[in-house]
């Protein structure tokens, strides 16, 4: 089956400072952040992928940058976070799991590869950096089991960070994009992942890539830091 994979990149970006969509900033070695994202994809899951791309801020110049992608629309960039960008990407989807990153990681191609094997199971899956936890990043528990119990920026005695890349098996889809529809529109994607967890029993695995490199650009000084891996 084709993998499905929709990056978020709907978001004005403003606290990087750039006039273009976030996802086209230029790394050191002369791809954008999103070109880097689509051969990280290439080189997992080979061209046959489908990508999605859901748009919103100047979504003309990522249209121009990429246009044999697919593409979502939501009107509603400026007043809504990444829980509608998903449930739009989500309810646009085919049958099948999804994988899904946020349009401003700069990552490891060995992330995708680590991923791979866990949708080969249709497991869902968010990946975890558990090198370092910042009070202002997404944090995560577990359970006793093993599996994610928590996940927000609120999140007490984090075990560590999750990094943005993460999958919903075919079976765990439609209850994520209910939970999706459910949360405020402020609410980030992650919401919906612990609404489904504490009110459905949704069993989702934390995918350790602490010994990966991942970095998420909001200012200048984490993308001086993800050149220093590209």
């Amino acid at each position: 089956m084709t993998t499905q994979v929709v990056i978020l990149a709907a978001g004005m970006g403003s606290r990087l400072g750039r006039s273009l969509p976030k996802p086209l900033t230029e790394l050191s070695d002369g791809r954008t952040i999103m070109q880097q994202q689509f051969d990280n994809i290439h080189h997992a899951f080979g061209t046959a992928a489908k990508v999605t791309l859901v748009v919103g801020y100047k979504l003309e110049h990522i249209i121009e940058a990429f246009p044999d992608a697919s593409f979502v629309y939501n009107e509603q960039y400026d007043q809504t976070n990444t829980s509608k960008s998903l449930l739009r990407a989500l309810q646009a989807s085919s049958s099948g799991g999804v994988l899904w990153m946020n349009g401003d990681v700069v990552f490891d191609p060995a992330v995708l590869d680590r991923a791979a094997a866990m949708i080969a199971r249709e497991q869902s899956f968010v990946t975890v950096n558990t090198s370092k936890v910042s009070d202002e990043e997404v944090k995560y528990t577990t359970s006793a089991e093993g599996y994610i119990k928590e996940l927000s920026k609120i999140v007490v005695g984090g075990l560590g960070e999750a990094v943005g890349i993460n999958y919903v098996s075919a079976a765990d889809k439609a209850t994520l994009v209910r939970q999706l529809a459910r949360v405020g529109d402020q609410d980030y994607f992650e919401r919906g992942i612990e609404l489904a967890i504490e009110q459905d029993k949704l069993l989702i695995e934390p995918v350790d890539i602490s010994d990966l490199y991942a970095v998420e650009i909001d200012f200048a000084e984490d993308l001086e830091r993800a050149n220093l891996f590209v």
